[in-house]
């Protein structure tokens, strides 16, 4: 499938099932599951603390990023930490030049270890995304990834919830994980 055909799938799917969130990673069209409370809790006390912190920079949680070595993918991130108001007047999938962190949260299906563990790791680092914070509620762990060499991250930091995770340069951000308890199953 051409990355054309992809995004005209995916604008035809959003206007047609409500939720419907279509990515598009390394030649693989995926769907994406509708966001669940404790997904949205998460992403609002992350948010929060991002506010506190970074005041100049916002969590989107909407926008799309075109990414891959080649920029031949389309992903969806749960949120894109960039300097506020970094996305007006970008399209539907956006340039992630500007981005300092993307953030996953693991959803639970049967594609989350495939799709946020392995794939968008590997292309958000073949981007050149600085940081890529999985909040991964099946291990209740923060995996911090840094440093992006080609296609992997150098560094992979991984915490339990409860512990302070400091999320390195350029987002020196500060976050007590111990909120995170409370949105798992």
């Amino acid at each position: 499938m051409l990355v054309t055909e992809f995004e005209e799938l995916a604008r035809h799917a959003v206007r047609t099932a409500e939720g419907a969130r279509l990515e598009f990673i390394h030649g693989s069209l995926s769907g994406k599951a509708s966001p669940d409370g404790n997904r949205g809790s998460t992403l609002q006390w992350l948010t929060r603390a991002c506010l506190q912190q970074r005041p100049e920079l916002w969590l989107n949680s909407r926008q799309g990023l075109i990414v891959g070595a080649r920029r031949e993918g389309r992903a969806r991130p749960d949120g894109s930490l960039a300097p506020s108001y970094t996305f007006g007047g970008a399209g539907e999938w956006a340039d992630p030049a500007p981005v300092l962190m993307v953030v996953e949260v693991t959803s639970y299906d049967s594609d989350t270890d495939r799709r946020d563990r392995v794939e968008k790791p590997r292309a958000y680092a073949e981007t050149g995304i600085p940081v890529y914070l999985l909040i991964d509620r099946d291990t209740c762990e923060v995996k911090v990834h840094s440093r992006p060499d080609g296609g992997r991250y150098e560094t992979v930091q991984t915490l339990p919830f409860g512990k302070e995770v400091v999320l390195p340069e350029p987002v020196g951000i500060a976050l007590d994980t111990e909120p995170l308890k409370n949105w798992v199953r």
